[in-house]
């Protein structure tokens, strides 16, 4: 009997997915390139803020499990959607240009939104890890190491979902107005370093030019990459940020999770 609610929150989880991948194959969602993860997001937030409360202790169990083992384990596994042979396709200037983006966006988020917008930590942490990795994924997977409440990542995914339409607008626009400036391959790689989920990236590149999207998509999985030692950079950080004195030793919460997907 005590297993029971654990089975009744994954049987749950799974009529959400099944859903979203059902609705991010239809021609609306192809059309406007919704991926079925964004579709899974809304659906989430949605259910939690309606219905969910009211059957809640007897999916819960099963809830956490999806939201802790087998969200850390699909992370995992998004780590073989690259090659070495795909970072070889775009050469070392995408892989130059996509640290230097991850580093000083996630900085200057943090700057700009704890020491002057006087915003929350954890929330905060979130949007920069969303907006210079790989959007509503690499939320997620920063989630368990912020230890953030579900109403922020969902605030941290909204900004994602949010900047990243208005990029598959604006981006085509801007490689109008650059075209003499900058080749094919170029903008490619800054589309792949900037923008923030796979669907929008491919969405952008589509729109201009085969080239554009196939050096986006690779540059944007190269920062995807990324995810894990950012991560374990995260992690450090906020460790040394606890307010322990310099004299005691700094225990490190290392996401293994990340080191996997690396690997």
């Amino acid at each position: 009997m005590n297993t029971r609610p654990f089975y009744f929150g994954l049987i749950f989880i799974a009529i959400i997915a099944i859903l979203a991948n059902y609705l991010g194959n239809t021609d609306f969602s192809h059309h406007y390139h919704i991926s079925a993860l964004i579709i899974a997001i809304l659906l989430g937030m949605a259910i939690g803020n309606t219905i969910y409360p009211q059957f809640s202790t007897r999916v819960e169990k099963g809830v956490l499990f999806a939201k802790g083992t087998l969200l850390r384990t699909g992370i995992v596994l998004y780590g073989f959607r690259l090659t070495f042979g795909d970072i070889a396709d775009v050469g070392l200037n995408a892989v130059v240009t996509d640290a230097i983006m991850l580093i000083s966006t996630f900085f200057f988020t943090a700057l700009l939104g704890i020491r002057y917008l006087k915003m929350d930590k954890q929330l905060v942490y979130l949007t920069g890890a969303g907006c210079s990795i790989c959007g509503a994924a690499a939320v997620m997977a920063a989630e368990p190491v912020t230890k953030a409440e579900s109403h922020k990542v969902s605030v941290a995914i909204a900004v994602v979902v949010i900047f990243g339409t208005l990029a598959i607008f604006t981006y085509p626009l801007f490689y109008t107005w650059s075209q003499d400036l900058i080749n094919a391959h170029q903008f490619g790689i800054y589309v792949g370093s900037s923008v923030h989920e796979v669907a929008q990236v491919y969405a952008i590149g589509e729109n201009i030019d085969p080239i554009v999207a196939n050096t986006a998509v690779i540059s944007k999985m190269i920062r995807v990459m990324m995810l894990a030692p950012f991560l374990l950079m995260l992690s450090w950080l906020l460790t040394r940020s606890d307010g322990v004195s310099e004299n005691t030793s700094h225990k490190i919460t290392i996401p293994w999770f990340a080191v996997l997907f690396i690997g």
